[in-house]
């Protein structure tokens, strides 16, 4: 068996890599397995122009790149492979990929969560070509269009609300005639002049006409089963995001919806362990925010390596 390492990181996205490049810094030669998705959700993303010194915007892919790049420099090893089993409570922790185990003294848990999606054929083709998991991230891209959101929940209502600011019109699209967004939010999202409803359909196609970017969707009535098209420049997914904590159930402390719970910065309920970005976020779910708990999460590491005694980290 390798050597145990001072910290394993699992995932790549903004939070895994942030982490890894102060826990590199901090010289504890962080591992980070990579995991399915490399590079997190920005892989499906085109240009990010809300990642602050990038003026002209940034491709997402481009901006992963360069991360993962400046956290090689500084020392950290990023091997390819997905973690299919933990014990988070041996000393030291135990981290096993389809390749190989490893252990660590300390574990940082970055693996993100997954946008639940349509499931249509064309959804993931036009993912950052007019389809978005996030209005707060791509809603400046609509500016006096019409769009769609697709979604009967608190999230869809919000994003629906927050994207009048920049689109001429926003089309609720939800598979039921009621509602599940809280009635609050409701009289908010029906008293916007701005936005029409779609209830009792389901998209069933988005189309691009061969022009690479959302033109249309198909979308059908659950009451006669009929189809129209209705002209859209983007369709917002808004029907949730499932956390990507599976591996970690029964071991760690998770919420009602099966997000990590930290406190006192990135803290788990797990000692070494700690957990950052979007596995633990179900608020903010940005980049940026991502970003700075993985920092947060390798100083924690950090400090928790400074201060408890060697006979315990390694047994």
């Amino acid at each position: 068996m390798p050597e145990t390492r001072n910290v394993i990181i699992i995932g790549s996205g903004p939070a895994g890599l942030t982490a890894a490049i102060y826990a590199s810094r901090a010289n504890l030669k962080p591992l980070v397995i990579e995991g399915i998705e490399a590079g997190g959700q920005l892989m499906l993303t085109t240009m990010v122009e809300n990642w602050p010194g990038f003026r002209d915007g940034i491709m997402g892919p481009d901006l992963m790149a360069e991360m993962r790049t400046q956290s090689e420099r500084f020392g950290a090893e990023i091997i390819q492979g997905n973690v299919t089993k933990v014990d988070l409570c041996s000393r030291p922790i135990v981290v096993e990929t389809s390749e190989a185990t490893y252990t660590a003294k300390s574990l940082i848990i970055a693996t993100g969560a997954s946008a639940r999606l349509l499931g249509l054929p064309s959804e993931r083709g036009l993912m950052g070509h007019g389809v978005s998991t996030c209005a707060t991230c791509d809603g400046y891209f609509f500016r006096g269009l019409e769009i769609a959101v697709v979604g009967g929940g608190d999230s869809a209502m919000e994003e629906a609300v927050f994207l009048t600011r920049f689109a001429s019109k926003v089309t609720v699209v939800h598979r039921r005639e009621t509602l599940r967004a809280s009635k609050i939010m409701q009289d908010k999202a029906r008293a916007n002049p701005k936005i029409e409803w779609l209830l009792n359909y389901e998209v069933v196609e988005i189309k691009d006409h061969g022009k690479g970017e959302v033109t249309a969707m198909v979308v059908k009535s659950n009451k006669t089963g009929e189809t129209k098209d209705v002209p859209v420049a983007g369709v917002f997914v808004a029907i949730g995001h499932t956390p990507n904590t599976a591996l970690f159930r029964g071991q760690i402390e998770l919420d009602q919806n099966g997000y990590i719970v930290t406190h006192d910065g990135s803290k788990t309920s797990v000692p070494a362990v700690f957990a950052c970005g979007d596995v633990q976020d179900h608020i903010y779910r940005q980049a940026v925010t991502a970003a700075g708990s993985g920092c947060m999460a390798a100083i924690d590491a950090e400090h928790y390596l400074d201060h408890i005694p060697e006979h315990l980290a390694s047994v």
